[in-house]
């Protein structure tokens, strides 16, 4: 069995690669969070938020930097999203979609589409 739920973290690079690579889907799910902009952050008293398809969302850092686009996928199995639009051409000249590490993105508007996500919005507002 090579993923610990005991784990606690490490300073260790290794122990950290470990324990994302064999995480299981569950996990993973919150390992593909994002921080949420500093408007939503004080009307929903959440800091970060696990990523979902249809999250609006600003690129913070890297090639494609402000850029804005809408979650059109989430990657559980490579631990990246994908946005709308987003594509970049191969030396073929076929183009696919660019895959961006989520946290390198700032959620601007979040999907209330799931049940489970508005009651957990909910919850995070009582407490404020």
């Amino acid at each position: 069995k090579d993923f610990s739920p005991h784990w606690k973290s490490s300073k260790q690079p290794r122990k950290q690669r470990k324990y994302r690579y064999n995480a299981p889907l569950h996990v993973r799910q919150k390992l593909v969070s994002a921080h949420i902009d500093k408007l939503l952050r004080k009307e929903y008293n959440v800091r970060s938020m696990p990523v979902r398809k249809g999250d609006e969302i600003i690129i913070a850092r890297g090639k494609y930097r402000k850029r804005k686009g809408v979650v059109a996928k989430v990657d559980l199995k490579r631990m990246k999203i994908f946005v709308d639009g987003l594509k970049r051409k191969k030396v073929s000249g076929q183009e696919v979609d660019v895959a961006i590490e989520p946290s390198n993105v700032v959620i601007t508007k979040l999907n209330l589409d799931d049940k489970k996500r508005r009651k957990f919005i909910e919850r995070k507002k009582v407490k404020a």
